[in-house]
């Protein structure tokens, strides 16, 4: 036999046995998620601002119901099963589906939505920032971009991004929603980056930066008339934009949660109408156009307006409104080899 002929089998005999190990690989079970505590501690809630901060979990406000104001209590753990108040009483108002990142070494919390005793209802344009959940810092109370709740923002070549969102929540229109794009480097001065951005007006929406890109995705309207997306949109500059996909195999939905975790973007829970329903799926991808499911046996009851974290090398999830609402914890740790396989 040739040598040629040799190293041909020889190729083929590689390729084959690499198939048959990426095949195995690939049929573990996915890794469970782990009930890290049925009661934080804090009121259940949902819509709650979330960071992972200092090696510590970090909860700001939420909801409660439509008929009092929204709380304005901070909370924080180390290990997400006890959790400490560190203020009962932030001076923010506008705590529900308000807005939070980490942002030069600084707590950030903008934006939000107030229905409580104070007369009327309003969305907020404030940006305050905080070192430590209990002094907090007006950075400005009229930002440049409408007073609105339900964006999603991101940091992003070392400036914190607003995306969309809607100026209204129980009483606003198609007109309320948003599609432009805002950055600003200090959360005082902001700049608009482009005012109608290619993807449709949207609130209740995710956005997380991978691969040196902005990725948006998901969300829609809740009222007068809902509506809701699969699509999703990556930006390098937050001006032009590519559609990756325009229906990603999840269901379109409302209020999930979403991080960046293992070189993936993640994807977890959220609501969809017609008819009502909770979703307690996972679903991750490397660049917005294909996406798998995570299969876990041990996962949390179904559930929108969640708090999502990574931090310690595990996602974390917190709350949520689970009918009922819920105050539990939840976490995943993926394998150390996780990901090697043709995923």
């Amino acid at each position: 036999m040739r040598r040629s002929q040799v190293l041909l089998l020889h190729l083929v005999s590689v390729l084959l046995t690499a198939t048959v190990c990426t095949t195995v690989f690939s049929d573990d079970p996915d890794p469970d998620w782990e009930l890290v505590t049925a009661d934080a501690g804090w009121q259940a809630r949902d819509s709650q601002g979330e960071v992972a901060y200092r090696g510590r979990l970090w909860i700001f406000g939420g909801w409660f119901d439509s008929f009092a104001a929204p709380p304005r209590d901070v909370w924080s753990s180390a290990d997400g099963k006890t959790w400490d108040l560190v203020t009962k009483q932030a001076p923010w108002l506008h705590s529900d589906l308000s807005m939070s990142l980490v942002f030069k070494d600084r707590m950030w919390f903008m934006g939000g939505w107030y229905n409580g005793r104070l007369p009327g209802h309003s969305a907020s344009h404030a940006v305050w920032s905080s070192t430590d959940g209990i002094d907090w810092k007006q950075e400005t109370d009229a930002a440049g971009w409408s007073p609105r709740l339900a964006a999603a923002v991101v940091e992003f070549k070392d400036r914190m991004w607003m995306l969309g969102g809607t100026e209204n929540y129980y009483f606003g229109d198609d007109t309320s929603l948003k599609n432009d794009v805002w950055s600003s480097g200090d959360g005082r001065s902001w700049k608009l980056e482009t005012a109608s951005a290619p993807w449709a007006p949207r609130a209740y929406h995710q956005a997380v930066v991978l691969n040196d890109r902005i990725y948006v995705f998901g969300g829609g309207n809740y009222v007068p008339q809902y509506k809701d997306f699969h699509d999703v949109w990556s930006s390098a500059d937050g001006v032009e934009w590519r559609q990756e996909t325009d229906a990603a195999p999840w269901q379109g939905r409302l209020w999930s949660s979403a991080v960046a975790y293992r070189d993936h973007m993640w994807l977890l829970g959220g609501w969809s109408n017609n008819p009502s329903v909770n979703h307690g799926d996972v679903w991750y991808s490397k660049d917005g156009r294909d996406w798998k499911e995570l299969k876990s046996e041990v996962i949390w009851k179904e559930r929108h307006e969640h708090s999502a974290y990574v931090m310690n090398d595990r996602i974390w999830i917190a709350g949520g409104h689970a009918r009922p609402l819920s105050s539990e914890v939840w976490s995943l740790q993926l394998p150390a080899n996780w990901g090697q396989s043709a995923k």
